[in-house]
């Protein structure tokens, strides 16, 4: 009883410091809108989703899919994509992390980095890939 009373206040500590709900949704709305637009190939839609400073990597919106397409090959063809943990990493950063399935049935967490522009828009800054323990593929 006491593990399940310590987890509630680390989780309600933790939520007490996140980003707001709407920041949440925003941040979120952004890696939707960059996961849907992959999947179409819609490199314009997909690149307009990156930070600043992704975009000064890539650039052009081709190059960018063409990374994407060749690097984080989950992230371009997934079966499934679910939301899990958002952390508030202050300054007007979060973290996204999001259980990917990719098109082999291979499982995936892609950790998301984001940045709130000076438009007040999500961007996404960055994306590690980690693949599931015991997967072997």
């Amino acid at each position: 009883m006491r593990s399940w009373l310590a987890l509630f206040l680390a989780l309600a500590l933790t939520s007490a410091h996140a980003a707001d709900d709407g920041a949440r949704e925003a941040a979120r709305a952004a890696i939707t809108r960059q996961a849907e637009a992959l999947v179409r190939d819609d490199a314009a839609t997909a690149y307009a989703q990156a930070a600043p400073a992704i975009q000064g990597m890539f650039p052009t919106a081709d190059v960018f899919l063409g990374m994407v397409r060749n690097h984080y090959r989950p992230v371009y063809r997934h079966r499934t994509f679910v939301f899990g943990q958002m952390q508030d990493l202050g300054d007007g950063a979060l973290s996204q992390d999001v259980a990917i399935q990719d098109e082999d049935g291979v499982d995936w967490t892609a950790v998301y980095s984001l940045e709130r522009g000076a438009d007040g828009a999500w961007r996404i800054s960055g994306c590690r890939l980690v693949k599931a323990e015991g997967t072997n593929a």
